[in-house]
């Protein structure tokens, strides 16, 4: 972090924008500040292209008068039932929104909004970094306005509210998410009074949409390490209301001597894992999802010990509920992570024994596309601290993959579909669709991904004629 003087703050803000903001609002006589998210990343020299302007005064006023300076290369959005306006300048996004003072009913997250002073739309800001403000009028351009020491917190890696934490998260109970989201992408520490005032308010965190809880939950996953904000929101109490699925993996039962590990901080550890070497959301969400069906597949066996036999399969059929839940889509991204949740015990049984021509052949055929995605997946399942055992299965895994090589560069897709389908068995027997067509097609692909008839049109006619004879057909043509 760097921290800037106010003439250092000028010069980081020595930028035409800023410039001819400042000219309109002294023109205007409006008292201007850039505040927010903008100012917080000057400090913490992170690039940022979206520029929050607080007007005390009317902020639309202000984003008229920008727009007819700048001319026809400017784009100006108007929203005056929220009071704000938004210009678009190529790369760059500026909001204007007049200084103002909410309060809150207690079943609606949605304020009662009025005109105010600078300190209180300070006082109305979430975290203390976040309520910094930096004057654009000429005569203090450059001065910042910082009544809670933000810039201290900033220094410390702490997130704080500017007021009761109480207040600031009943008020608006997506802050809580955000406050968690946050100190996970700055790498922060949650402030003692802020996290204790999570747990009290948790359970506000039902009024808020799944779809404004999702989008703080994906800006968490895609942070390097979200196991942090996890295991943040897990301690708090807020897991446990949003993701109970994942929540209820945090549990080690013994009998005797003999106890399963924990699968919630194992899904975690997997979630990390996988972060190391791919930024797809999805498959970060598969990691995190891979284990949720354990809870329900949970056995005690005498001779085995503890078993979640079939957690894939009960797994996958839980992502649909949690997806519609969240509002995370249900469309081509949540089938895939149904189906890497389901195949992730695949490639693992594989590794766990010899690795066959046979085992690979129908694990591309199942996997398809998404074979690479769950070879990362099962790769960064493997946390055992067994270093031999953990040695052994990467090894395994590697031969694996020189196997999916192999057949990629073969053209897979030829040489696991059978060359005969199923409208010549239809044509062949006089079938029409039914079970029958359905066994003989299956008889082909079960022969054709055990490499036990090569994928060549007699060989699998001879095996087709054969099969139709004992279950009673005779062949039409």
């Amino acid at each position: 972090m760097k921290i800037l003087t106010d003439a250092e703050l000028a010069e980081a803000l020595d930028q035409q924008i800023f410039h001819t903001i400042s000219e309109a609002a002294d023109a205007l006589g409006l008292e201007c500040y850039v505040v927010g998210g903008y100012v917080r990343d000057l400090f913490l020299e992170r690039p940022s292209n979206d520029i929050d302007i607080v007007v005390v005064g009317s902020g639309i006023r202000l984003a008229t008068a920008l727009k007819q300076r700048l001319g026809r290369k400017a784009h100006l959005s108007v929203f005056r039932n929220f009071g704000t306006a938004q210009v678009k300048l190529r790369d760059l996004e500026v909001e204007f929104v007049g200084a103002r003072k909410e309060s809150y009913s207690h079943d609606s997250r949605k304020p009662v909004v009025e005109d105010g002073t600078l300190e209180d739309d300070q006082n109305r800001r979430d975290f203390t970094i976040n309520a910094m403000a930096v004057c654009l009028n000429a005569a203090r351009f450059g001065e910042l306005v910082d009544p809670f020491y933000g810039i201290e917190d900033l220094e410390d890696g702490i997130i704080r509210t500017p007021l009761d934490p109480d207040i600031t998260f009943s008020d608006d109970p997506l802050r809580m998410m955000r406050c968690v989201r946050f100190a996970t992408q700055l790498r922060f520490m949650i402030d003692d009074d802020t996290f204790s005032a999570l747990g009290r308010n948790a359970e506000r965190i039902k009024i808020v949409s799944g779809e404004r809880i999702k989008d703080e939950l994906n800006k968490i996953m895609m942070t390097p390490t979200p196991s942090r904000g996890i295991v943040d929101l897990h301690r708090c109490g807020l897991l446990q209301l949003i993701l109970p699925e994942l929540a209820a993996l945090d549990v080690v039962e013994r009998r005797g001597e003999r106890a399963h590990k924990n699968n919630f901080y194992h899904t975690l550890e997997v979630l990390d894992n996988v972060c190391r070497r791919s930024d797809n959301l999805w498959l970060r969400w598969a990691a995190l999802m891979h284990d949720i069906g354990k809870t329900r597949c949970k056995r005690w066996d005498q001779a085995a010990g503890w078993t979640f036999h079939n957690h894939n399969y009960v797994g996958a059929k839980m992502v649909p509920q949690i997806f519609r839940r969240l509002a995370l889509p249900l469309d081509a991204k949540m089938k895939y992570v149904q189906k890497l949740v389901d195949l992730h015990m695949r490639p693992i049984a594989i590794a766990d024994d010899e690795v066959t021509d046979s085992a690979v052949r129908r694990l591309m055929n199942d996997a398809g596309d998404d074979i690479d995605d769950l070879m990362t997946l099962c790769e960064a399942d493997i946390t055992s601290k067994n270093e031999v055992r953990k040695k052994m299965f990467l090894e395994n895994f590697r031969t694996v993959r020189e196997k999916l090589a192999d057949l990629k560069e073969k053209d897979y897709r030829r040489l696991l579909q059978p060359c005969i389908d199923g409208n010549e068995i239809m044509q062949m027997f006089g079938l029409t669709p039914c079970r029958e067509v359905g066994e003989l097609k299956q008889a082909l692909k079960e022969a054709v991904l055990d490499n036990s008839v090569p994928n060549e049109r007699e060989p699998l006619m001879r095996l087709l004629i054969d099969k139709a004879k004992k279950m009673g057909l005779v062949c039409k043509n």
